[in-house]
């Protein structure tokens, strides 16, 4: 049993030809979409031919691929193990876009990937390391749509006049909501084209956002993959749609997709998420859906505010400063008015408050289910004990 690197290489001489695209392929392909194409790769708008993946080495700026210090190891072997089969030997890319716009909080990235088949990927990229994309995904509690989403529809919209073929559409953390929420909003002729839609360990949304937006429209094309102690994918998950796929490693660290198992071309499938992080996952959203707009902003803005006062512009020199990184936040705890570190009490107050009544929900149900257990234990007992009387009479 193996991860996706396992993976492409052991498959990684069947072609898309030969063997079609599997969930494996598109969590390669999610996490290929983090690596830092700028300047190699042709932009949205740009009239200019794809790039083959292979071209890339002799790039100048072909160490810049692997800037983020958190991935580098795993995602040069990433690359070259996609480059070492013919499965994505050949692969092109096109349609790149990376975009931090500070003052709207935004943090936005997608490339698009022509497989040897002529099927279409289009990846948003998650997450990175920057503090305003940490911002953007909170900044989903309470805004929608946020800036990153309105561009995964043009971006989308934009990427399917120019290339031609049957799309997929993925992304791994925030890129898996970003593929669903273009998928939801796009043009209905490019809806056509899409053949399936991969959120791994994406956050959901917000039961109003699935109405509005005809997520039933997609709902049968959607693949999303959760690790069995999922935090993240299961922000705002209210359908229970999911599949559950087991991780060599525990809690929060499983949303990091190379340590998803592999067995054979399929992610190792779990029975079910913990039940304990089930737990707190249920609670923080109904504690999230229990406090209006402005509290919501009061939370999220006062703890960016808290963040930021690190001066760190990346998680990256957050944690590796970690001393500065304190004295900053502590600096900044002292600097919040009175008005807002009440409601701020008042908000964290009101998730204990949730919380501890569905641990004492939690409790009264394992006790009636222990009760019940009992009672059908000791009906059978009863009737053995009233045959031996039967056969003396």
């Amino acid at each position: 049993m193996g991860t996706v690197l396992d993976y492409l290489k052991k498959y990684g001489d069947c072609s898309f030809k030969e063997m079609p695209m599997t969930e494996v392929d598109s969590l390669a392909l999610c996490q290929l979409s983090y690596l830092k194409f700028d300047g190699m790769v042709p932009g949205l708008r740009d009239d200019r031919p794809s790039v083959e993946l292979r071209s890339l080495v002799d790039h100048p700026d072909f160490e810049q691929l692997f800037a983020d210090t958190r991935y580098e190891k795993v995602n040069r072997e990433l690359f070259n193990n996609m480059l070492a089969g013919k499965r994505f030997g050949s692969l092109k890319l096109n349609c790149y876009v990376n975009i931090i716009v500070q003052k709207w909080e935004t943090q936005f990235s997608a490339v698009t990937f022509i497989l040897d088949d002529g099927t279409v990927y289009v990846a948003y990229r998650g997450t990175d390391e920057s503090i305003v994309g940490w911002k953007e995904d909170f900044n989903m509690a309470f805004l929608s749509p946020v800036p990153g989403q309105e561009m995964s529809v043009d971006y989308l919209n934009t990427a399917a006049s120019r290339i031609r073929g049957s799309f997929y559409v993925g992304g791994h953390s925030k890129g898996g909501n970003l593929a669903v929420y273009s998928a939801m909003n796009c043009r209905r002729e490019v809806l056509e084209r899409i053949v399936k839609i991969f959120s791994m360990d994406g956050p959901g949304f917000r039961p109003e956002v699935l109405e509005k937006c005809r997520f039933d429209l997609i709902a049968d094309r959607v693949v999303k993959i959760l690790p069995h102690s999922s935090l993240v994918g299961m922000l705002f998950e209210s359908n229970m749609n999911f599949q559950v796929v087991e991780s060599k490693t525990f809690g929060l660290l499983q949303h990091d997709p190379y340590t998803w198992k592999v067995e054979d071309t399929h992610l190792v499938r779990a029975d079910a998420l913990y039940e304990r992080r089930k737990q707190m996952d249920n609670t923080l959203n109904e504690w999230i859906l229990s406090l209006d707009e402005q509290q919501l902003r009061i939370f999220v803005d006062t703890l960016f505010q808290v963040i930021s006062a690190s001066k760190a512009d990346n998680l990256i020199d957050f944690t590796a400063e970690w001393r500065r990184s304190m004295n900053g936040i502590v600096a900044a705890l002292k600097d919040i008015d009175e008005e807002t570190a009440g409601i701020l009490k008042k908000i964290v107050k009101s998730l204990f408050v949730i919380a501890s009544t569905n641990r004492k929900k939690e409790a009264a149900s394992r006790k009636e289910a222990t009760l019940n257990r009992l009672a059908a234990r000791q009906k059978p007992a009863k009737q053995n004990r009233t045959k031996p009387s039967a056969r003396k009479a």
